[in-house]
């Protein structure tokens, strides 16, 4: 059973943003703190990645525990309440997730995925990030 009505509810689910969350933004400042210039959204790649490297042919996508089912974390529980429901809809995001992935890896590109719950760690994060662009400094 659900602790807040449906309607409470609902304006809580809808103010989730997709663009410009905190982790993202924290990846987007630690990345530019390397000196480092990217592209954001781009429409035209699958998936529309969070960070574009296009001379390096890599992107980065910023992803939420909950929302895209991150194996093993404790944010990426199921909800006790409306349990079908919110399966169909994380495994379709997964789904999504895996194909987005493959179409990438067809055009050629790298991808490095960065869940919410490692930006809480910037210096394994930092160590994460450089190692995916190969950044010297």
């Amino acid at each position: 059973m659900d602790i807040v009505s449906p309607e409470k509810r609902s304006r809580m689910m809808a103010g989730i943003k997709g663009k410009n969350t905190k982790p993202e933004l924290v990846v987007r400042k630690l990345v530019h703190g390397m000196g480092l210039r990217y592209r954001l959204h781009r429409k035209d790649l699958p998936g529309s990645p969070d960070l574009v490297f296009s001379r390096l042919k890599k992107v980065i996508f910023v992803h939420g525990c909950f929302w895209h089912r991150h194996p093993g974390c404790r944010f990426a529980y199921t909800p006790k309440s409306n349990t079908p429901f919110w399966l169909e809809k994380l495994e379709g995001n997964m789904r999504r997730d895996t194909l987005t992935l493959a179409a990438l890896d067809a055009l050629g590109w790298q991808v490095l995925i960065v869940w919410e719950c490692e930006v809480s760690d910037l210096s394994a994060l930092t160590r994460k990030v450089r190692l995916f662009l190969e950044v010297d400094h």
